[in-house]
């Protein structure tokens, strides 16, 4: 129950997750902002049941984000949809009530990893981008 005076607490809603996510997205240094006009961000309860199928995992709390696209550099193709990046709420809560990241530094987090797949990026390059964007 709420103190007196106080709203009660709700989880942050889907619009919140994506203002976090594209404050993220606005902290990316030159080149890569310059790469992003055509990536289109979805904040989505859970990643759907084929998804989980096919990248083989069974508790759908397990995939906090997903990027699905050619990276930058490698030609499109004919009927190709755009780059996009998914982010799932319902992972990304568990997460940060589970480890106590602030939930801004846990959105920049997947939202870079998600991001660096469409550059190309190793696991390195994103530690080093994340830490360049860092909230």
């Amino acid at each position: 129950m709420a103190s007196h005076g106080q709203p009660p607490l709700l989880p942050p809603t889907p619009q919140q997750i994506e203002t976090l996510a594209l404050e993220a997205l606005s902290r990316l240094p030159a080149p890569f902002s310059e790469h992003l006009a055509h990536v289109v961000l979805f904040v989505e309860e859970f990643a759907d049941e084929d998804v989980l199928k096919d990248m083989e995992i069974d508790d759908p709390f397990g995939l906090t984000g997903l990027y699905t696209g050619r990276p930058v550099g490698q030609e499109a193709q004919t009927g190709d949809a755009p780059p996009t990046v998914h982010l799932y709420r319902r992972p990304l809560l568990d997460e940060w009530v589970e480890t106590g990241v602030p939930l801004d530094a846990l959105i920049t987090h997947v939202v870079v990893h998600e991001i660096g797949h469409h550059f190309g990026l190793s696991d390195i390059d994103m530690h080093v981008l994340e830490d360049m964007v860092a909230p």
